[in-house]
């Protein structure tokens, strides 16, 4: 398997990885908010916006490398 193909699976599998963080932190977020923590729910669901991106960034290099 040469280095591209590796880096290609690499960014394959971060992608799903933030993916499933994202979930976590959505579920996350809703727990602190139910329990009263807005501001601290506010900052995870920032969390998520940035996971969007970091994400966008990721996808943008797996096409790249086509």
């Amino acid at each position: 398997m040469d280095f591209i193909e590796k880096a290609r699976i690499r960014l394959e599998n971060w992608i799903t990885h933030n993916d499933h963080h994202q979930e976590e932190y959505g579920m996350f977020a809703e727990q602190l908010q139910d329990a009263g923590k807005n501001e601290s729910s506010e900052h995870v669901r920032k969390m998520i916006e940035m996971t969007v991106k970091s994400n966008e960034c990721l996808l943008k290099a797996l096409k790249a490398l086509e």
